[in-house]
């Protein structure tokens, strides 16, 4: 595929600010930090397992992989990359992605952005080897320096139970967390592709709306905007509840590609 340097659509004219072909031969680290949301467990337990083969980021859940965060997580296992890492202080409530009431930071992060625009136009290209108890998602979280500024969006969610021989249905759009502006509108529509071969995911992200695209197609256009900055989040899930397995659960991610407006 060609990189294009610029992307124009219905709304606005882009420009390529950000991109990860996955040809380097480990994980770029001046683009993705490889940690799970550190702040609330450490860097040693929220490290992803992952590999790099034929230009292709696989993310994956392995056997031997122990739950990330067993205090305010329970079972879950995940290995994920993000763009982002802020925390708070030890034991305080401040950090990125609160997604428990309990959550209290358990190892201090040093402030961390390798990748954090306001608006544009960002697009996934994926496939998964996932089974039963397993979710891979391409998202983006407020980097929560401030705790309202704690909005998702949710580009691409995939849950193994949801994959058909017909389709998959496939969950997108707009999270509030903390955010008191922003209301929740989730969608989960079926779509006549095979998720198990790589398909395109995009959003375009403008100060009034967010626009969802499967294979260049709009899907959706959600009415609302977060108004800060935004970090990416790659991840693959096993929330089941299931002792070590050995069926393959993989994620893999051929690009991502991030493109600023030129103008709106």
């Amino acid at each position: 595929m060609t990189l294009e340097l610029l992307k124009r659509t219905d709304t606005g004219l882009y420009e390529l600010d950000f991109f990860d072909d996955f040809s380097d031969k480990s994980l770029n680290r001046r683009r993705w930090i490889p940690y799970y949301l550190p702040q609330w467990s450490s860097r040693k337990n929220s490290r992803p397992r992952f590999r790099i083969e034929n230009s292709n980021l696989i993310l994956e859940i392995q056997s031997d992989q122990k739950p990330w965060c067993p205090e305010f997580n329970g079972s879950i296992r995940v290995s994920s990359i993000q763009t982002g890492v802020y925390s708070g202080e030890l034991n305080t409530s401040q950090g990125q992605h609160l997604f428990s009431k309990n959550c209290r930071v358990r190892e201090v992060q040093t402030t961390e952005k390798t990748y954090t625009p306001q608006y544009g136009y960002f697009e996934m290209k994926a496939k998964c080897a996932i089974t039963k108890g397993n979710v891979a998602a391409f998202w983006m979280i407020g980097f929560e320096d401030i705790p309202e500024h704690s909005a998702e969006i949710c580009i691409f969610e995939l849950k193994a139970e949801n994959i058909r021989k017909t389709g998959s249905t496939i969950g997108f759009g707009i999270h509030p967390f903390q955010d008191p502006t922003i209301t929740d509108e989730f969608f989960e529509e079926e779509f006549t592709i095979d998720t198990s071969e790589f398909n395109v995911y995009a959003a375009e992200w403008t100060p009034d709306e967010v626009i969802f695209y499967i294979n260049s197609v709009k899907v959706k256009t959600i009415q609302q905007s977060p108004q800060y900055p935004m970090q990416f989040m790659l991840s693959i899930y096993d929330v089941s509840e299931t002792k070590p397995r050995r069926e393959k659960m993989e994620f893999t991610i051929d690009y991502v590609y991030g493109y600023c407006s030129i103008k709106f």
